[in-house]
């Protein structure tokens, strides 16, 4: 007689696949294995967001910061017209560092403040122009001495709402240019560039004649050649 021999892995092995078909203790697991790069994602995503969103105000605080600052410069002798010396220009781009460093204002971005006026024509007049930043940016609204005679120059700001200077003053307009850098790998926003202007009438009697030695002036000759025919 012959004896069937029983196959003793066979009946534990059958016992292990019904107990793995009924076992979910690593069901969780599993759902978090696929959730938590989508939402790792979309949390960096957010955060991006909002830093981009707080960049934008840094920025626009800086021009306005700058464009106050420098409206209010200048030798603080009320008897007389105040003049305005390179140095002061150089101080007040020295605030918009402090108040941009944790953006890296000029290491990222180009600050551009311009002294809108008349001219001896009545016309506008951009009579000087200061800059700081290593970012390659040309003003959008003109460079120094557009309109010093005549009065084809419109003055300062987009096309239609240009901003103007009232004669015997002068009109602080700044530009502020920035490349965001984005704070997560994703790079949603990185390299966009964020534009702002600010102006600010001068507040005192200014010698409006020339802005006076004193100090290196921050010169925006470096990207001249740059500038758009």
């Amino acid at each position: 007689m012959t004896v069937a021999m029983r196959n003793p892995f066979r009946i534990p092995g059958r016992r292990f696949a019904r107990k793995l078909a009924h076992n979910k203790s690593g069901v969780a697991m599993v759902e978090f294995a696929f959730t938590a790069p989508l939402i790792l994602a979309m949390g960096m995503i957010g955060t991006d967001t909002a830093f981009y969103v707080i960049t934008h105000m840094q920025v626009s605080q800086v021009a306005m910061q700058i464009a106050d600052g420098t409206s209010r410069i200048g030798e603080q002798d009320v008897l007389i017209e105040r003049k305005v010396f390179e140095r002061d220009v150089n101080e007040a781009f020295v605030g918009t560092e402090k108040l941009g460093d944790n953006i890296r204002i000029f290491e990222r971005g180009r600050v551009i403040v311009s002294s809108l006026q008349r001219n001896d024509d009545g016309g506008q007049w951009i009579a000087w122009q200061r800059c700081r930043g290593a970012k390659v940016h040309n003003s959008s609204y003109g460079f120094e001495d557009d309109g010093k005679t005549g009065t084809s120059f419109p003055g300062m700001g987009e096309t239609g709402r240009e901003i103007t200077a009232a004669q015997g003053t002068a009109v602080m307009f700044v530009e502020v240019s920035y490349d965001y850098e984005s704070l997560t790998p994703f790079g949603v926003f990185e390299g966009k560039t964020i534009n702002y202007t600010a102006a600010f009438n001068v507040r005192d009697s200014r010698d409006l004649t020339r802005i006076h030695e004193g100090g290196p002036p921050a010169s925006c000759a470096t990207y001249s050649a740059a500038r758009p025919v």
